[in-house]
């Protein structure tokens, strides 16, 4: 029989002190009776010989000494089954899309561990998003871990929003394919988006939701990606399913990490987050990709807002070091009305040659993709030339090459929110571009391909 413990030593924030406690482990349920009768949940974040320290998932509002605690010896836990596809969930894992709790096949325990390196499959298979600058330039390969920076303002929402409901594995019409969406820390206004959306496109049919709104406690943000990935666990490891994980927005996470952090009076670490901040994030992407002996996979693209679009922050910068890439949203672009509004330049996806090429997606895609950016990089060199010299100063060539880049964001990055374009598609596109240019600056094109794919 479980123990009650009357022994509430101090209330901090988000936190609870309990003294006396037998044996407490790390992660462990905490059900806390406040004195009116009132039933909270927590869990234990750090235990010192008898005090155990409690961190509450609904807060601590109302709460004083006279509360009472149980520790239930056993951690959050998921109940997972096939019938999770089509619900929406809260970030602490209740349903609320007003239908039936399911039936679970089983409940797993929501702090999963990450992937061994040496059960690791290579990731190399081409996903399909629908996109043109992710898809041709800065491919999402299976297994990968691909995030989006973004910035205050910018339409990362409606990216993730058309991402999850076009993805695809491309070529494998047999294979199983989910999303499991985690949206973090979001308003009202952008939970009834996302609901609409996926409603409105059938995507809800193969997608589970965990949506957790910016006035929920910090507590629960923190548990909500693990939700997340442990629903994707499930339908990829023991159900074969090919699983998209999207978080959006990290950067919310983080802040509720330094918050909890701060409550605990832990030593900040730079700009105030905790110095396990790259630990904690590494727990989450770490668990994404694909088994060797596993048939389904996990790739992760998780969103995050850069504050004051510094991607030197410590949450892209760390990001950066875990992920194989990145795809930044640019404020310029979007300024001119461009969407998605994805520069190429600097994005990058270190296992785009994995999952292209013949057999893949099509024999050309590699040199297509170097030849647009090398072609748009000098493009915009000579823009920002005739800004300084004026346009009278550019060569012919030069004067090719600007108008190419103009034509470049115009048809080829910018395309419509449901416009949903094959690799194919894509690739055809990139020609069509190439004709604005001279052929002999087509350097990075095989002869046989420019004969076969431009004249």
């Amino acid at each position: 029989m479980q123990k009650e413990y009357k022994s509430v030593a101090e209330i901090a924030g988000p936190l609870i002190l309990v003294e006396g406690v037998e044996k407490a482990g790390y992660e462990e349920l905490v059900e806390i009776r406040a004195a009116g009768g009132e039933l909270r949940r927590g869990k234990v974040l750090e235990v010192h010989r008898d005090w155990t320290l409690v961190q509450m998932f609904e807060g601590t509002s109302g709460l004083d000494k006279a509360a009472s605690a149980r520790f239930l010896g056993r951690g959050v836990e998921l109940p997972v089954s096939p019938d999770m596809l089509g619900r929406m969930y809260s970030g602490s894992g209740q349903a609320r899309d007003g239908g039936p709790e399911i039936i679970a096949e089983k409940n797993l325990d929501i702090n999963g561990l990450a992937i061994n390196p040496t059960a690791r499959a290579y990731p190399n298979d081409f996903i399909q998003t629908g996109i043109s600058t992710i898809d041709g330039l800065n491919t999402l390969v299976r297994g990968q871990k691909l995030p989006i920076f973004s910035c205050s303002g910018l339409p990362h929402a409606r990216l993730a929003a058309q991402i999850a409901r076009q993805a695809q594995v491309a070529g494998d019409q047999q294979a199983e394919f989910s999303v499991v969406f985690g949206a973090l820390g979001i308003t009202y206004e952008e939970a009834e988006f996302f609901m609409n959306d996926f409603r409105r496109t059938g995507a809800v049919t193969r997608a589970v939701l965990f949506i957790n709104l910016a006035d929920d406690p910090a507590i629960e943000r923190i548990a909500t990606p693990r939700l997340a990935l442990t629903a994707a666990e499930y339908l990829a490891f023991e159900k074969g399913h090919h699983v998209l994980v999207i978080l959006a927005d990290i950067t919310s996470y983080c802040e509720s990490l330094r918050e909890v952090s701060a409550a605990r009076k832990e030593i900040p670490g730079r700009r105030g987050f905790p110095g396990y901040l790259y630990t904690d994030l590494s727990t989450l992407y770490e668990r994404a990709g694909r088994l060797q002996d596993k048939p389904g996979s996990i790739t992760l693209l998780p969103i995050l807002t850069m504050p004051e679009d510094d991607k030197t922050h410590p949450i892209p910068d760390l990001t950066g070091y875990i992920t194989e890439g990145q795809i930044i949203l640019d404020r310029s672009l979007h300024q001119r009305g461009i969407y998605p509004p994805v520069n190429p330049l600097p994005s990058l996806s270190r296992l785009r040659d994995k999952g292209i090429g013949e057999g893949r997606t099509r024999e050309d895609h590699a040199n297509v993709a170097n030849q647009l950016f090398a072609a748009y990089a000098r493009g915009r060199e000579a823009k920002e030339l005739a800004v300084i010299l004026g346009e009278s100063a550019l060569g012919d060539d030069d004067k090719k090459f600007a108008r190419f880049s103009e034509e470049f964001e115009d048809r080829f990055i910018r395309q419509g929110e449901n416009e949903n374009r094959t690799i194919e598609e894509t690739l055809s596109l990139g020609w069509e571009l190439f004709k604005l240019l001279p052929e002999e600056q087509l350097k990075r094109l095989k002869p046989e391909q420019i004969e076969k794919y431009l004249r």
